[in-house]
């Protein structure tokens, strides 16, 4: 590039981070409107530097990940165990869901027993910040807040002082000073970002930045965002509920799919030991439509009340309707109870949902799901102290699923006396005392079995 050149703006896509040399009134590449923001151009200068020091695997000390516990267990069991050093945390949400509240209460935890935590709010006063720290017993002089913007000076913090856990509420609000897009666009929450996390990676600080939500429920900003920390955790819940879960999506030192069980209070965030018990109370098992699945989530098996509603459609293509669970899984399934069970649901409204406002992901829950429908179409109970456990496929085979032995034993220990599984997973199954194991091969079976 000649010297004094000026190099043009461009273009950027705050939704989907397309650049275009121009403004047009839609991005070329998501297709929405009025998204493209104008940015300066990036100036990269390539400078000589020292040669790359690149040493054999064999000869990288091998150190164990120290993990810090937060106090909260089920916050430290989505984690994989609590905070790895350096780590960086994102943690999305839809508003008022409790994203600042869980954060305020892992570092006020921490405080409490001596560890210096910052917090930095973009958002929010200092004074507001302690309103909510005293309703969830979290102040303490080893808290330290901030109410900056400029991501340089949170960088320049972190690199001068040592934090056991550093949070920044939220990235949609940091900024650049030498960049002149608003905050909140993609060129800054990516530079941003980048900023936080090289700063915490160099001086081994956990980092936790709390991100805002589009209306499609994915973070705001750059996908790049996502890959650029180790973990990303989103908070789910429905609004008319006191029930939250936050649930691991990645996480480069624990397992993904991991959850963890809350319950809103008046002093915050209340952790739910045991989330399968809570999930199905109240329970009316003479009821028709009403099925229970035994769900695997991360490492914890989980029992769930999946409650179904057909109803005669007056529509000429029927709705189907799901609340928990994938739309797509409905599809599926009603096409096989059809095809493969000899049941008609042409002519009938499908409704489905998971109780509790959780949401149930997996191959597992393919039985119970379908024995919900077919339990409301005939409206015959399915039966009291019944789990279903298994995979249906196309052919309408019931398939094993991973760890049936952990999921039976769940369902023993919340009182259930039989378990509908796949004949494949019988000799596993049978380990757990105190269970009537049924075996089925098929849909047809089962629906025969239960009905």
């Amino acid at each position: 590039m000649a010297k004094g050149k000026k190099m043009k703006p461009v273009f950027v896509c705050s939704s989907c981070g397309q650049v275009s040399p121009r403004w047009e009134g839609r991005c070329p590449g998501c297709l929405k409107w009025n998204t493209l923001v104008e940015e300066a151009p990036a100036q990269r200068v390539a400078a000589p530097g020292a040669p790359l020091d690149a040493v054999p695997l064999t000869e990288v000390d091998e150190t164990a990940l120290k993990r810090l516990s937060t106090g909260i267990s089920e916050l430290d069991r989505v984690l994989g165990g609590g905070f790895i050093s350096g780590g960086v945390v994102l943690l999305g949400g839809d508003p008022g869901i409790g994203k600042s509240t869980i954060v305020l209460q892992a570092l006020g935890s921490l405080a409490s027993r001596g560890l210096t935590t910052l917090y930095v709010t973009g958002e929010e006063s200092p004074s507001q910040v302690r309103m909510r720290g005293q309703r969830l017993g979290a102040v303490s002089p080893e808290l330290l807040v901030a109410a900056e913007t400029d991501a340089a000076r949170v960088a320049d913090a972190l690199m001068k002082r040592s934090f056991a856990l550093c949070a920044v509420d939220s990235i949609q609000t940091m900024q650049r000073a030498d960049m002149s897009s608003a905050p909140g666009s993609v060129a800054q929450i990516r530079e941003c970002g980048a900023l936080l996390v090289a700063a915490a990676k160099a001086r081994g600080i956990p980092l936790i930045m709390v991100g805002h939500v589009t209306k499609e429920g994915a973070i705001a900003g750059p996908k790049v965002l996502e890959h650029m920390v180790d973990t990303v955790l989103y908070f789910e819940g429905e609004g008319g509920q006191p029930f939250r879960v936050i649930r691991a999506v990645k996480n480069r030192f624990g397992p993904i799919s991991e959850i963890g069980v809350f319950e809103m209070t008046g002093r915050g965030l209340a952790v739910v030991d045991d989330p399968s018990r809570l999930f199905l109370t109240e329970r009316d098992t003479q009821v028709s439509g009403s099925a229970v699945v035994a769900c695997l989530e991360g490492t914890r098996p989980l029992l769930v009340e999946i409650q179904a509603l057909v109803s005669p459609s007056s529509l000429a293509v029927p709705r189907r309707v799901a609340v928990g669970v994938e739309l797509n899984r409905l599809n599926v399934l009603a096409a096989v109870i059809e095809r493969r069970a000899g049941l008609n649901l042409a002519g009938y409204d499908l409704f489905l949902k998971a109780a509790g406002g959780i949401r149930v992901d997996g191959p597992g829950v393919d039985l119970g799901v379908a024995a919900a429908i077919c339990s409301a179409l005939l409206k015959r109970p399915v039966g009291e102290g019944t789990v279903l456990i298994g995979e249906v496929a196309l052919s309408g085979e019931v398939r094993p699923v991973a760890r049936t032995e952990l999921r039976v034993k769940e369902a023993a220990r919340l009182g259930f006396k039989r378990a509908v599984i796949p004949r494949a997973g019988l000799e596993e199954a049978r380990r757990v005392r105190g269970v009537e194991i049924v075996a089925v091969a098929t849909l047809a079976d089962a629906v025969e079995e239960l009905f």
